[in-house]
């Protein structure tokens, strides 16, 4: 199996070069013109992008984040979740390095197979990087105007949030 992977992957990269040169087409020509236009891709979004992950880090470090869990955390409580998996939860829109830390923090307080630990996974691997993706697609297409999209993608991360800790009670009966 391993013999076939070490093939595998240089094969992927061969082949187009292959059927490239086979309809003549410049194959140099076409891959500058394509990383040309990748530079201007990441400058156009990068303007975006700082400013996203300074926001981000400015609500972390002015504890933002914190004070929001607390505020929450007699609702949580009250409906069963678990108060270890806020911060996580609403980290996870703005930042995935920032929500990595937070679930390895989850991870080394209560342990991975514990409920909020189980809670944390699955909801660390079904919602996403919300701002960060809107940030990043919608300004590599110039899009100013977000409409719907963010409150929709909002909703999904609270759907997320909301089946994480149903189907891992669901499923682990609660530890």
């Amino acid at each position: 199996m391993d013999n076939a992977a070490g093939f595998l992957i240089p094969l992927c990269l061969l082949l187009p070069v292959f059927f490239g040169l086979r309809k003549g087409i410049p194959i140099f020509s076409v891959f500058s013109q394509g990383a040309k236009e990748g530079l201007q891709n990441c400058l156009t979004i990068l303007p975006t992008l700082i400013g996203l992950l300074t926001a981000t880090s400015m609500l972390r470090a002015s504890g933002a984040f914190e004070l929001l869990s607390q505020l929450l955390q007699p609702v949580t409580d009250f409906l069963g979740i678990p108060s270890q998996v806020l911060p996580l939860a609403l980290m996870k829109p703005f930042s995935g390095s920032g929500s990595t830390a937070l679930l390895t923090d989850v991870f080394s307080t209560c342990g991975p197979d514990s409920f909020p630990g189980r809670v944390a996974s699955v909801l660390a691997a079904s919602s996403e990087t919300t701002f960060y993706c809107i940030a990043v697609y919608f300004g590599a297409v110039n899009i100013q105007k977000t409409r719907h999209a963010v409150l929709c993608a909002l909703l999904a991360d609270v759907a997320a949030f909301a089946g994480s800790f149903l189907f891992v009670g669901l499923f682990f009966q609660n530890g």
